[in-house]
């Protein structure tokens, strides 16, 4: 018989391994004010690429592939394969538990299968798993380090005592993090799907390639590189239990250029929303080309990676 699925307590492993691989990987680890777990990427300490695949695949829930390969005309992508991607992008990934305002830290963009206990976010719910875990992982992305006092606030949310919160967290702009945000662009294409009133649990399995953009110690250039990579960038590729016809409207629905907000460099459009994500077209999150495979095995594609515009990341 097979034991119910944890995604908690997968991600709490992986979190582990980092912890006891901590040296190699350029992370720091240390016990928190209220007993949680603390593990920097990128905030005091060094962090890596390494531990920005490793951040990844925490937040995935231990449910996805993740690694690094050359690319063109950016040095390296990061590809992301899953089984299981309605649970493993929407469930888990998907950052849709935030915390703070929008002072001149920003707020921490919360991720990972913590979001699956607590339940704050209609994305999770989505995903239609009943999780059981005595552990929660979060992992946060921002300018700051997470504040004390977040720890009890996810405990509480999740269920489960301080002690059994880990918090992985990296700034956007580290090496780490831009890793990480690569390694979001199938969940892109997922949210997408589903905005788009696709039912995302007709996705059967799911893979994408995102260019991994260069670090920057400023946070605005760091998250125009990030996202246009995955804008202009990025290749994804869904199998599907749709029929051809479906699939291919899908493949043609999904790529980023269907945005009105599409064109510009993604600092320009940030900027242009007052710095405000909420204020941008949602279907500009997504890959900038389509794979989509129907049930019968027909595949079908739309959009274009745009090379010139990667080149201008370097």
């Amino acid at each position: 018989m097979d034991r119910p699925l944890s995604l908690n307590g997968r991600a709490a492993a992986l979190a582990r391994a980092m912890a006891r691989d901590a040296g190699a990987l350029g992370v720091a680890v240390a016990r928190g004010p209220e007993g949680e777990l603390r593990i920097d990427c990128g905030h005091a300490a060094r962090g890596s690429t390494g531990a920005g695949l490793a951040l990844a695949r925490a937040t995935l829930g231990g449910l996805a592939s993740v690694s690094l390969h050359p690319g063109a005309p950016l040095p390296w992508a990061v590809a992301v394969r899953t089984a299981r991607p309605l649970l493993a992008c929407l469930g888990s990934q998907y950052a849709g538990w935030t915390f703070g305002g929008t002072g001149e830290a920003g707020p921490l963009l919360g991720s990972g299968p913590a979001r699956l206990l607590a339940r704050r976010d209609p994305a999770a719910e989505a995903a239609g798993h009943a999780e059981r875990a005595t552990v929660a992982v979060l992992a946060l992305e921002g300018a700051m380090a997470p504040p004390e006092g977040l720890a009890g606030e996810v405990a509480g949310a999740c269920g489960v005592p301080a002690r059994r919160v880990l918090l992985l967290h990296a700034p956007t702009g580290s090496a780490a993090g831009m890793a990480q945000v690569a390694a979001r662009a199938l969940e892109c294409a997922m949210q997408k799907l589903r905005a788009l009133g696709f039912d995302p649990g007709r996705v059967v399995e799911g893979a994408a390639l995102a260019p991994l953009a260069l670090p920057h110690p400023d946070p605005s250039v760091a998250m125009g590189r990030a996202n246009d990579a995955i804008i202009h960038g990025a290749v994804a590729h869904l199998t599907v239990d749709l029929l051809p016809e479906e699939a291919r409207r899908l493949a043609e629905a999904l790529p980023s250029s269907t945005s009105p907000a599409w064109g510009p460099p993604f600092a320009e459009v940030l900027e242009a929303a007052g710095g405000r994500f909420g204020a941008i077209d949602a279907g500009l999150f997504a890959p900038a080309r389509a794979l989509v495979t129907a049930a019968t095995g027909e595949t079908f594609a739309a959009g274009r990676v745009d090379r010139r515009r990667l080149r201008a990341l370097r």
